[in-house]
């Protein structure tokens, strides 16, 4: 007997409540026959014109919709909350689990079999994964894509990475205001994500690595008409996932974190996605340490040689053969027998696929990098870890010791960090506090501090820096981020002082305060005696602050980790 869809609860009703559901559908032009029993199928869609990585989206919400209406379903789109990271204030990761309940609820709460979730931007995906996997309906994901490669003066220039370096050139002295400007108009030349391996690409990687998507979702050029043929195809897929019962939960294994992993590892890709897929793991029930990243990955070396940590461009990557190439090269280290949305084993999407630059995506014998993927330290300055990106670091400064010059907020180290004054030198260690999950609230994109002017002048380009915030993907330097716990929750890192030593050994991951335990409890004292009253005390900001969990957890509300499925019982009328 076939098992009753679930859309057919409220359009296959011979009564009152079926005839609300269906007529008020029947305002759009749908014939009679569209709730017949076929599967209906929602398409999640994050465009915004303030989200520039998803202005497009619109557009391939249509190729989905055409792919749908061929394979037999009722295609349905709806929006979300759409997250720009170049935009919103006072941080995207804010607004994360907002989405994640948004979407949540939008799927539970309506009428689908199904849903293809469209997401680009860095945050938009992984909230909407999040809430997806909490109903747990059959799920498919297109991203928005990579725009063009940046184009200046004749050469490649990569978003973020780029204006990092030469904005650390107009303090220096070497760049000129009118040269910078310059360069605004050929950065982004397309709609579409950055075409370094930021947060967004990584996570696009990332999703088709864990066969959430179909082949090369993550490298398409989002102009590229290739990426409108898959979207449709997408179409198609979705409506066999729902004919099959081909759930989040039958897909999704600890083995697909893993294989997650080990591909991150090899592209270089972004530490924010530490964060994310700890947080959608705690949705599905799975368990995903800090360790587990870092076990993972020391096997694998980078390969993929893209910004940051590398010199070319996601564009350059799609054409060099993109995700299935790349895991080709990693397939005896990868769960080839893990499921993907199409029903077949991971290792059909990739297995004996070419690459046609190895240039771009190196051998593991001959990689663009040795050291690559998560180091998770320990120590008295990070109880429940902090984590650092090798591959994005300078070697000579992974294993260092200096003195702290201590920032307490993000708006002390703005006013002080190029006063002539400022006691640093290249062996000091910035620390900048208050940027965690509830301190700023929202654990910003801060971590990689721009270096002291003074310094920057002497040709100094990289230092030793230590917060509890996050660092954008396509940012580098020796920066170790997600200290946890946080300062603003009492973690060690709000009680170190100027001038206090901290020695840092990446290989051996360990990162430890030079100060005596008894020193340490007596500024405790002090410091619970100054505790600041929060300035946010309504609405979604407060409450994010009152149930966020740490970074070391995935920095989700700890009253969404978890599900309710997909049932709802009550009728609307």
């Amino acid at each position: 007997m076939t098992k009753k869809r679930r859309s057919q609860h409220s359009y296959g009703k011979l009564d009152k409540d079926g005839f609300i559901h269906r007529s008020w559908m029947k305002s759009q032009g749908l014939p009679d026959d569209v709730f017949d029993g076929r599967p209906v199928i929602g398409i999640c869609n994050t465009w915004s014109e303030l989200t520039p990585c998803n202005a497009h989206l619109r557009d391939l919400a249509e190729h989905v919709k055409k792919g749908v209406w061929e394979a037999g379903g009722l295609p349905l789109e709806f929006p979300a909350m759409s997250l720009g990271e170049t935009q919103m204030r006072p941080t995207a990761m804010l607004f994360r689990n907002l989405l994640a309940m948004e979407v949540e609820e939008s799927i539970r709460g309506n009428p689908i079999d199904g849903v293809v979730l469209l997401g680009g931007c860095d945050k938009t995906t992984p909230g909407q994964l999040m809430g997806a996997a909490s109903v747990d309906l059959p799920t498919i994901i297109v991203s928005s894509g990579p725009m063009l490669n940046g184009k200046h003066c004749g050469a490649n220039i990569g978003s973020g990475t780029d204006v990092w370096k030469f904005a650390d050139a107009v303090k220096a002295g070497d760049m000129t205001m009118d040269d910078f400007l310059s360069v605004e108009a050929g950065m982004s030349r397309s709609p579409g994500t950055c075409m370094t391996m930021g947060s967004a690409s990584t996570f696009a990687c990332i999703v088709e690595a864990m066969g959430l998507s179909l082949p090369l979702n993550a490298t398409i050029p989002a102009v590229d008409a290739r990426r409108g043929t898959m979207s449709h195809l997408t179409g198609r897929t979705i409506v066999d996932m729902v004919k099959q019962d081909r759930r989040l939960s039958t897909i999704l294994t600890r083995n697909h974190f893993e294989n997650a992993v080990k591909v991150h590892t090899a592209i270089g890709g972004s530490t924010n996605a530490v964060i994310h897929l700890q947080a959608i793991a705690g949705r599905l029930g799975i368990e995903l340490s800090l360790d587990d990243f870092d076990r993972w990955s020391r096997d694998i070396p980078m390969l993929a040689d893209i910004q940051p940590s590398g010199q070319y461009l996601m564009e350059d990557f799609h054409y060099a053969g993109g995700m299935p190439a790349l895991m080709n090269k990693i397939k005896d280290h990868l769960h080839t027998d893990a499921i993907t949305v199409t029903g077949d084993v991971k290792a059909a999407h990739f297995d004996g696929v070419p690459c046609y630059d190895d240039e771009v995506l190196k051998s593991i014998d001959k990689p663009a990098k040795e050291t690559s993927g998560t180091w998770v330290l320990k120590g008295n300055l990070a109880p429940d870890g902090a984590i650092i990106k090798p591959n994005a670091a300078s070697d000579e400064l992974l294993i260092h010791t200096g003195p702290a010059v201590v920032f307490e907020d993000i708006e002390d180290y703005k006013s002080r960090i190029d006063d002539a004054n400022l006691e640093v030198n290249e062996n000091s260690i910035l620390v900048l506090k208050g940027c965690g999950p509830k301190g700023y609230p929202g654990m910003p994109e801060v971590g990689n501090m721009a270096l002291p002017q003074k310094l920057l002048k002497k040709g100094v380009r990289d230092m030793v820096r230590i917060s509890d915030a996050r660092m954008s993907g396509t940012a580098y330097g020796t920066v170790i981020l997600h200290v946890s716990p946080e300062s603003e929750a009492g973690g060690p890192l709000a009680l170190v002082k100027s001038g206090d030593i901290i020695e840092f050994n990446g290989p051996e991951r360990t990162l430890n305060l030079e100060v005596s335990q008894e020193e340490l409890s007596k500024r405790r004292i002090k410091w619970q005696e100054n505790i600041p009253v929060s300035p946010y005390t309504r609405g979604y900001a407060k409450l994010y602050i009152d149930h966020v969990q740490q970074a070391h957890e995935g920095a989700d509300l700890d009253f969404l980790v978890g599900g309710s499925g997909s049932e709802v019982k009550r009728e609307s009328h």
